[in-house]
């Protein structure tokens, strides 16, 4: 699969992107280096790779464990200290400069 000039037109412009010429000749090319890079990968043997929890063991591995359970310091309970729940609404658009009553009313930054 290659990446054409037209592809990289059509994203830039759903990117709201101006490139120029010499911008868009180097995205391509890049774009291309990438994909034949992961296509080089994908030529790679990797059946008997052991999955890993981690790439490195630089934060605190409990060596005493096997496998993923050798990480279990990194697992936590998804809660914060303090947690409270969101503003009122009345009080969230209070200070706002401009609202109808029940959005922030802001301008128009994109236009098309």
């Amino acid at each position: 699969m290659k990446v054409t000039d037209k592809d990289v037109a059509y994203v830039a412009d759903l990117a709201n992107l101006e490139l120029t010429g010499e911008e868009r000749a180097r995205m391509l090319r890049d774009l291309n280096s990438i994909l034949e890079y992961i296509e080089r990968l994908s030529e790679l043997e990797t059946e008997k790779v052991a999955p890993m929890a981690q790439v490195s063991d630089r934060y605190g591995v409990d060596e005493s464990r096997q496998g993923s359970d050798r990480f279990a310091y990194a697992i936590r309970d998804d809660v914060q200290n303090g947690l409270r729940g969101s503003l009122p609404h009345d009080v969230a658009v209070r200070n706002a400069p401009d609202t109808d009553g029940t959005f922030f009313e802001v301008p128009k930054v994109i236009e098309r």
